[in-house]
């Protein structure tokens, strides 16, 4: 490695390091395009090896509205649409950006920096060590809603209570009369998820009802998700006669299991999601949910966004808005 500033790599140094000019690495850590693939590659690779992080290029916006980048996993579903309704109505511009659009998944911090953002709320991600350094050396704010994981006491993060919403869910089932009662999570790792699950053990420990390990399943929080675990746990001799299903995708992939197995929803099974999503309330039956307040935890996240980016300090930086049960007529009484 050639000269660099303050310890500190710069475009010169990695120009010189990968034998080309530095206009070549301005264009490839600007994302432009008509840089030769294999330039490309191995430029990015000595930009990774010796962690360069790019100046910050402020934008020039109004005080009251900075432009910053949304960070999803992947927007595949309307959970992921309500979220982003309520960071909008926060006060920011946005950039909607999609990992799973992105090759390999991309490097995000990369093109906030460069993309001279004011800052960025990412959604059901996991923020790595050396994403953190990073970002701290480029003084850029970062919220995460609903985290994978526990983030950093340095990570500012919005969730719901996710516990007492699993809670709440099986205690409805268990006052129906239930006790075969089945739980379709989402990943495992997912810090929601856990949460949820570790509620409704809660729920069955507090009733007496023991937890069978063959009514716990995992899905992805999806359509698919809920439908193939239900068809698993409609084919056990002694199958649930409730599911509480972690998700209001995953319900919705319930319902449609139940259906093919000849089965009427809440008749011979009671189904409850998580989420309230607008969609909830129509579908047939009209589903028992447990209300998570997606748009407000969106508006929530883009205010201390915009508390970080105005040099404030911030009330509290881990911050949980309440769920609560809404029982319509997936749910009723065991048969």
């Amino acid at each position: 490695m050639t000269e660099q500033t303050a310890g500190r790599p710069t475009l010169a140094s990695i120009a010189a390091a990968a034998g080309v000019s530095l206009p070549t690495v301005s264009k490839v850590v600007n994302g432009k395009t008509d840089v030769a693939p294999a330039t490309r590659q191995r430029v990015l690779a000595l930009l990774d090896q010796y962690d360069y992080v790019p100046q910050v290029r402020r934008v020039v916006a109004e005080p009251e509205s900075p432009l910053v980048d949304v960070v999803f996993t992947a927007l595949d579903s309307p959970w992921a649409v309500e979220l982003l309704r309520g960071v909008t109505e926060s006060g920011l511009e946005v950039v909607v950006d999609s990992l799973a659009a992105r090759p390999q998944g991309g490097d995000w911090v990369r093109s906030l920096i460069a993309g001279g953002r004011r800052g960025a709320i990412v959604v059901t991600s996991r923020i790595t060590p050396a994403d953190q350094r990073r970002l701290g050396r480029s003084q850029l704010p970062v919220v995460v809603i609903d985290p994978v994981d526990m983030p950093g006491p340095d990570v500012p993060s919005v969730g719901a209570t996710n516990w007492s919403g699993g809670m709440a869910a099986t205690e409805h089932l268990v006052e129906l009369g239930h006790r075969r009662i089945a739980v379709i999570g989402g990943p495992e790792d997912y810090l929601c998820s856990r949460a949820r699950i570790d509620g409704y053990r809660a729920a069955l420990d507090r009733a007496g009802i023991p937890v069978d390990p063959a009514l716990v399943r995992h899905g992805n929080f999806h359509h698919d998700g809920g439908y193939e675990r239900a068809r698993e746990l409609l084919e056990l001799p002694d199958r649930p006669t409730a599911v509480f299903a972690g998700s209001d995708e995953q319900a919705f992939g319930v319902l449609e299991a139940a259906r093919q197995a000849g089965l009427s929803v809440p008749g011979d099974l009671s189904v409850v999601g998580f989420d309230d999503l607008p969609m909830a309330r129509w579908s047939s039956p009209p589903l028992t949910t447990v209300r998570q307040p997606l748009a407000d935890m969106g508006r929530m996240a883009g205010r201390m966004l915009l508390e970080l980016i105005n040099g404030q300090e911030l009330a509290s930086q881990r911050v949980e808005l309440a769920t609560a049960l809404v029982p319509r007529a997936s749910t009723a009484r065991r048969p």
